[in-house]
């Protein structure tokens, strides 16, 4: 009986053991079904979420390269807009001057209508003398003042800035500028007057004189000083002023006047110099027309020979008088014996922004 009762208890035990096993083992399954269906959920939801946060991402890199083109665009519109405003003061203050002007002739007695009818009258007159001139001139003349034609065989480009508001040309008049060679020098300067005027390296250096005065720009104003030992204007009565490339007339004066000149005594570079400090206002560009390196300074030496080491100390002591910021234009005829003087005169003009030209016989 004991062992019945045994047996049906271990039994019991056993199906209790089976009951809890498999109760379970259902309780991990649904737990396993529950998170499968949470991870592919999850992976969906993660995968979504990428996608939207890529979308925003890219919206944002649109947005910033609009936001730089929207910078840009103000930029340019306030460039405008200042622009603008310029022109529109610029145009109110000529319109403020013209009313002025205006108000001027009413006060002086002016009525608009005969003022409007004098005007046209006067224009018409221009024009007629324009188109007959147009009518009669063989070629156009450029805007130079003059014409010059050299009688040269060749066309040079010199590289020369002709242009400037106030030219200065400073022409070596120096018994030097009679010939190339010192034995020819001294033969002419026993000749006479005429002769001395005919001598081929002069005529050049007139000539030369000739070509620049015919290349200045019209609105511009020149000086034309000559120099030995002392430094004067070429035309008599004009020191210290500028004159005027229109005035055409005055050109011939000038012209005229230098061919009455005969070359002689020492060279004084400084005296040059200081004399280009009496214009007023200083010149803005510079040409100068010599052979060489100077013999004196402000006064004459004291020995009858100055060595080229000398003239070269000369030299740079002149060159201090020269206003500063100016271009000099350097047109170098040289002589023998002179070595010196072509670097000397180069350096002055790259130093200066200006030029050097040392033509050939034939030029201009």
């Amino acid at each position: 009986m004991a062992r019945k009762q045994k047996r049906q208890f271990t039994t019991f035990n056993l199906s209790f053991l089976d009951i809890m096993s498999c109760g379970f083992g259902a309780v991990v399954l649904v737990f396993l079904i529950i998170d499968h269906s949470m991870a592919v959920h999850s992976r969906d939801l993660n995968q979504d979420l990428l996608a939207e946060v890529d979308f925003l991402e890219e919206e944002v890199t649109e947005g910033e390269a609009g936001l730089v083109r929207l910078r840009n665009t103000l930029s340019d519109l306030d460039m405008q807009m200042v622009e603008a405003n310029g022109r529109a003061t610029r145009i109110s203050e000529e319109i403020e001057e013209y009313e002025a002007l205006i108000a001027a002739l009413r006060t002086d007695g002016y009525t608009e209508r005969e003022d409007i009818e004098q005007l046209k009258a006067e224009i018409q007159s221009l024009e007629q003398e324009v188109k007959k001139l147009r009518e009669s001139a063989p070629e156009p003349g450029g805007d130079s003042a003059r014409t010059f034609i050299g009688e040269g065989n060749r066309q040079y480009l010199t590289g020369l800035n002709l242009g400037g508001r106030h030219i200065a040309i400073l022409l070596d008049v120096s018994s030097s500028m009679l010939a190339d060679r010192l034995v020819n020098i001294i033969r002419l300067r026993n000749m006479g007057e005429d002769v001395q005027r005919r001598a081929d390296k002069w005529k050049r250096a007139l000539e030369t004189v000739d070509w620049l005065t015919a290349q200045l720009p019209v609105s511009s104003d020149y000086q034309v000083i000559t120099f030995n030992t002392q430094a004067t204007p070429a035309l008599a009565g004009t020191e210290g002023k500028w004159l005027e490339v229109a005035n055409q007339a005055q050109l011939e004066q000038l012209s005229q006047a230098l061919r009455k000149i005969v070359p002689g005594g020492g060279t004084s570079l400084e005296n040059a110099f200081i004399a280009l400090q009496r214009l007023n206002p200083a010149p803005d560009n510079i040409f100068l027309i010599t052979d060489g390196l100077p013999t004196q300074g402000t006064s004459a030496p004291r020995g009858s020979k100055v060595s080229g080491k000398e003239r070269l100390a000369l030299y740079q002591k002149a060159v201090r008088q020269l206003p500063g910021g100016v271009p000099v234009n350097i047109i170098l005829a040289p002589m023998e014996g002179d070595p010196m003087a072509a670097a000397a005169f180069w350096q002055l003009a790259q130093g200066s922004n200006g030029s050097f030209l040392s033509p050939s016989k034939d030029w201009p």
